[in-house]
């Protein structure tokens, strides 16, 4: 496995997240901080973007379903992301830290971290 990484920091996403009626009937702000592991060494010897990840379309993609996903938990949601973080090829290693701002009183934040790999999906 290599240890090259692609980082997202702070994706804002605006999304339908949690249990209580007022989750559900209104969007909150959510965070999401991704790291993918892929091996990078062809990118960085033909300067090509087609030999490496697009972080661009991987922020798309998490932003599209984020907003559309209507999760119950951060937890599933975090899921979600990773799954489809690792159908992109190249991706050998996920880690999604999902969170939702002011969601406790007196917290700036409050989220989960998970990392995952294929085989952790199947």
């Amino acid at each position: 496995m290599t240890q090259d990484r692609i980082e997202i920091k702070d994706l804002l996403a605006r999304g339908i997240i949690g249990v209580n009626d007022w989750e559900r009937e209104h969007k909150q702000d959510i965070l999401i901080n991704i790291v993918l592991w892929a091996d990078l060494r062809a990118v960085g010897l033909s300067d090509d973007l087609a030999d490496s990840v697009n972080y661009r379309s991987v922020a798309k993609q998490v932003l599209e379903h984020t907003e559309s996903a209507q999760r119950l938990t951060v937890e599933a949601l975090a899921t979600d992301i990773a799954r489809l973080c690792l159908a992109i090829a190249g991706v050998e290693r996920v880690r999604v830290r999902v969170e939702k701002p002011s969601a406790v009183r007196f917290a700036r934040s409050v989220g989960v971290e998970i990392e995952r790999e294929a085989r952790d999906l199947a």
